[in-house]
């Protein structure tokens, strides 16, 4: 009898001491701090305004693509909520790389409008790269023009693109630091594995990039001290991708056959492996268009510099 208690006593405190081990992670919440950052944006706004200057950014969206569409409304909330002005150009699909390239033009003329965003994907008979270069790099806000991507290589960087941004920005608020550890970038974009690889370098992180011609891409991911997914595969990292007390962050946006939006972790599983973790929705999101938001208040600073000195 007492053996059997003690083995029940035994198993009750391992289990215990399981479900605080599983529970045990930092919650990366991209929402909240994101709302306090468009908090105290809003007061830079507001002390701009004091001076008569109200940051303007033009959004272009071309053709009806829905998540684009859902995109671009939601950034037009944050411009409403923080006082940023926003200027809305709604082209149909069928609009010629000419008339879109001489819009954009046009806004980079207008001393109105201090960041100038084209929502992409574009249809497919406009050249997206040709699109992306003629915006002046003094208004790119997405920090995608090859002079802004210049400038972060060699760690000068006037924009931060805003998704790599939002995800330094939870990591230092989380008080993490990343000198010395091992980060793994899973995914090679333009947009966020290679800016993300980057801005991880600059803060003294030792660096490596994966994609789909990586080899055991499992064995390299489970050395990482700091895992960063951005495939847009759901639930494609699983826990054996994450060594114990691992820094998990989840760029991906994707919907499951039950049409839920998750990401390219497997968050129920991985969770319990983790030492901090971003949830999705809600984790790298919001931080995105935060950024957007700080890029473009900067944007208007830089043009404003006269006035304000």
């Amino acid at each position: 009898m007492k053996k059997k208690f003690y083995l029940l006593l035994t198993l009750t405190s391992r289990f215990r001491n399981m479900r605080c081990v599983a529970m045990s992670y930092i919650l990366l919440n991209g929402k909240d701090l994101a709302a306090r950052m468009k908090k105290a944006m809003s007061k830079e706004v507001e002390k701009l305004a004091s001076d008569g200057i109200v940051p303007g950014l033009a959004v272009v969206i071309v053709g009806n693509d829905p998540a684009s569409r859902i995109y671009v409304n939601n950034k037009r909330k944050d411009c409403e909520e923080v006082g940023i002005k926003s200027f809305e150009y709604a082209l149909p699909e069928e609009t010629s790389e000419e008339e879109l390239l001489g819009l954009i033009d046009a806004l980079n003329q207008d001393p109105s409008i201090d960041g100038i965003l084209v929502q992409l994907p574009l249809p497919g008979h406009l050249d997206e790269a040709k699109v992306i270069r003629r915006i002046s790099p003094e208004k790119d806000v997405d920090a995608f023009h090859p002079f802004n991507v210049g400038e972060l290589m060699i760690g000068r960087p006037v924009f931060a693109p805003c998704t790599p941004a939002g995800v330094m920005e939870l990591i230092k608020d989380a008080n993490i630091d990343v000198a010395g550890k091992n980060c793994v970038v899973v995914g090679r974009s333009n947009i966020v594995g290679k800016p993300m690889a980057m801005l991880m370098l600059h803060d003294n992180a030792t660096v490596t990039i994966c994609h789909s011609r990586t080899r055991d891409l499992k064995a390299v991911c489970s050395k990482a001290d700091i895992l960063i997914s951005a495939v847009g595969k759901a639930n494609f990292i699983t826990a054996d991708y994450v060594k114990e007390g691992a820094v998990v962050i989840d760029v991906g946006i994707n919907r499951n056959a039950e049409g839920k939006v998750t990401g390219d972790v497997d968050f129920p599983e991985v969770s319990k492996k983790a030492s901090a973790i971003t949830p999705v929705p809600g984790g790298v999101g919001p931080m995105t268009r935060a950024m957007l938001l700080k890029n473009t208040i900067r944007a208007c600073k830089m043009h404003n510099k006269r006035t304000l000195s």
